[in-house]
């Protein structure tokens, strides 16, 4: 059976980061191994919240992989807690790569605002992470402190594409553009830039970055190429948004994340 390993932290309540690699990879046959970097009462969207940061424990699991000559496929990484954390998930890509493709979602800023807790030193481990990817999934603005460049929601396609390709991950897939009433999803590859489009629903969604990362990490171990593997994540996520939204139509927007347990049967 194929493996995959998720560095991420694990949310009670709110399908997010390993709540929601679990149930995606899982649904396509292939082992998700979690290396579960902080424990969360429930995800930070809410309004409180209690956690466990489990950064000082990470050396301990790592080495007890090593005992067990684990081997991956892929290695998805996600929200890093801090700078000395980000150290250590990349020495574990250094010590499991080894042939695993590695994907990066840099955690750290939305729509113009960096995450609480992001100074210098955790963004520039967020960024050493980057430089070892073989595919990375910011957003817009996560894209633009990567390539060195100040948002703005008006950035072109062009733009877009010239940042991705300043990247050293040979793959970018960039998420969250809004365009109107569309959301544009643009993937970078090898010198070749596609974008998907789908309908903006709602204000917003936790988690969605999470389940297209699992998914098209999957898809990827599973033979996909990324523009595929892209495409069928953008019509998984704009589904479970339309489920969501069927079944609680008076809230645009819910910490909880999108319903897409049900679609997983489906897929």
């Amino acid at each position: 059976m194929k493996k995959i390993a998720v560095v991420n932290d694990i949310s009670g309540f709110g399908r997010c980061s390993l709540t929601a690699a679990l149930p995606v990879i899982s649904s396509f046959g292939i082992e998700c191994c979690p290396l579960v970097t902080g424990v969360y009462s429930n995800q930070t969207g809410y309004d409180s919240y209690v956690s466990a940061d489990l950064t000082d424990s990470l050396p301990g699991f790592i080495a007890e992989w090593k005992k067990l000559g684990a081997h991956f496929d892929a290695i998805v990484t996600g929200f890093v807690t801090g700078a000395k954390q980000g150290e250590i998930i990349s020495s574990f890509i250094d010590d499991f790569r080894n042939g695993a493709v590695v994907l990066v979602d840099p955690v750290m800023a939305d729509d113009g605002v960096v995450y609480d807790g992001f100074d210098e030193a955790r963004i520039n481990a967020v960024k050493r992470l980057a430089d070892k990817a073989d595919i990375v999934t910011p957003n817009l603005h996560e894209l633009c402190i990567l390539s060195g460049r100040e948002f703005s929601p008006d950035i072109t396609d062009s733009e877009i594409r010239e940042m991705a390709e300043s990247l050293n991950a040979p793959s970018v897939i960039v998420t969250g553009i809004k365009r109107g009433g569309k959301v544009v999803t643009a993937v970078s590859s090898n010198g070749e830039f596609r974008i998907f489009t789908a309908e903006k629903r709602g204000h917003g969604f936790s988690g969605t970055g999470d389940i297209l990362a699992s998914y098209v990490a999957s898809c990827i171990v599973g033979g996909e190429d990324v523009f595929t593997a892209t495409e069928k994540a953008v019509r998984f996520i704009g589904k479970a948004i339309e489920l969501t939204l069927s079944e609680n139509p008076e809230t645009p927007y819910r910490a909880e994340g999108i319903y897409f347990e049900k679609l997983l049967s489906n897929e």
